[in-house]
């Protein structure tokens, strides 16, 4: 009997410890999977004010009537809907309408290294796979890059799906063409245009630009910040330019109609590009090296440079961009590349939700018309700077024709 007493007892405390120890899974899983991507999103994605400031009444204006458009946002790298307002990072529908925002370039992010900076990053390491673990992306996302470009892809066409005709994805001069016909009867409609940072995501292969383009990829940036099969980057150790492969890529995606981004290129791949583009090139997140010295910034000669091959930049709002993430250098950093380029190469490339701060979210936009007609910029420019000018860099340079993405 007292044996019996005491197998009882002994099983009773291993059903006990089994059970705790399920418990514990399950807490474990449940901060993995759903805490864990949101401290991280919370932390890495801040701004400086949730606060918009006031501006003037000429400004308000004004931007009512604006085609308002951004050249590179990461928001598809974070496990939020993007049809749902959040109290975290920079980017979702409701912020893009209230912000008057018609056009968002949706950059997609698929490999980073760990410890990165601006001057000497190896492709060695991944942050990447344990965030895309914890959003429980699919299984071949753990070991293709190229999945990772085609999953994030068709989070954005989902989104478009259910947004109810709110959302319209952007993928030839057709597509908008009409969007922006139908966005002057109905302000609260908000273009999509798809990109993707570093072609690494083409996991070695040339074909795979075509695979990227059926999902309904426009723009690609040749590299992020290590040097990869394609190009060098400035932030990585060789310094080189374009390898055999990548020019082979760049022919392509001018073939098919897609826009080549120099954002991240080192001096080699922007100089080799140029030399053998027949399209103009974008530089979708940027600063300039005259206000804010740094290997991520345009030299003169950079801007130059791409302006006469008939490009377009994107003025950032992080401290890589402008040093202080403040509107005042925001401004200095626009003024700067209009006195260089001329006005019509100028645009706005926030770099929202890159892991990085900035001034506000993307509500905020509005401050930099208020700032720009502040300083004394014409009217006219400022429409042209906040996304006149993107909006007809895209119309010269996307594909003809839809291609429905897969």
């Amino acid at each position: 009997m007292r044996k019996c007493r005491e197998d009882f007892g002994n099983g009773a405390a291993m059903k006990k410890f089994a059970v705790s120890v399920a418990v514990l899974l399950v807490a474990a899983l449940v901060l993995f999977h759903i805490v864990v991507p949101v401290m991280v999103d919370r932390q890495k994605n801040t701004v400086v004010s949730t606060d918009i400031p006031t501006v003037s009444p000429q400004a308000s204006a004004l931007h009512r009537t604006l085609f308002v458009a951004d050249l590179h946002a990461d928001e598809l790298l974070w496990g939020r809907d993007l049809l749902e307002r959040v109290d975290r990072g920079h980017v979702d529908l409701p912020r893009l309408q209230e912000g008057k925002v018609a056009l968002q370039v949706f950059s997609v992010v698929t490999k980073t290294p760990r410890d990165m900076n601006y001057d000497k990053n190896t492709g060695d390491t991944d942050n990447i796979t344990l965030l895309a673990m914890a959003q429980r992306w699919p299984r071949e996302t753990q070991s293709s890059l190229r999945a990772r470009a085609t999953y994030q892809a068709e989070k954005l066409q989902d989104a478009v799906l259910r947004a109810g005709g709110a959302i319209t994805l952007i993928t030839s001069r057709d597509t908008l063409e009409a969007f922006a016909r139908r966005r002057g009867g109905d302000p609260l409609q908000v273009g999509a245009l798809l990109a993707i940072e570093g072609l690494h995501a083409l996991d070695g292969k040339l074909e795979n630009v075509d695979v990227l383009f059926a999902h309904g990829y426009r723009m690609m940036g040749l590299t992020h910040f290590f040097d990869n099969e394609v190009a060098a980057s400035a932030h990585g150790v060789s310094h080189a330019g374009l390898t055999a492969l990548g020019r082979q890529v760049v022919a392509r995606m001018e073939q098919l109609g897609i826009v080549v981004d120099l954002a991240h290129a080192s001096k080699q791949t922007v100089r080799e590009v140029l030399a053998m583009a027949t399209r103009p090139v974008v530089v979708s997140h940027t600063g300039v090296a005259a206000t804010c010295p740094g290997p991520r910034n345009l030299t003169d000669e950079q801007l130059r440079a791409i302006a006469a091959n008939g490009g377009l930049i994107g003025i950032g709002y992080w401290d890589g961009a402008v040093c202080k993430p403040t509107i005042e250098n925001i401004v200095k950093a626009i003024r700067h590349a209009v006195q260089v380029m001329g006005v019509s190469h100028v645009a706005l490339g926030s770099d929202f939700d890159g892991a990085t701060q900035t001034p506000w979210d993307t509500r905020g936009v509005i401050v930099i018309t208020d700032a720009l007609l502040a300083s004394g910029m014409p009217a006219d420019d400022v429409a042209r700077v906040m996304g006149g000018n993107t909006l007809d860099f895209l119309l010269r340079t996307l594909p003809a024709a839809s291609a429905a993405p897969r």
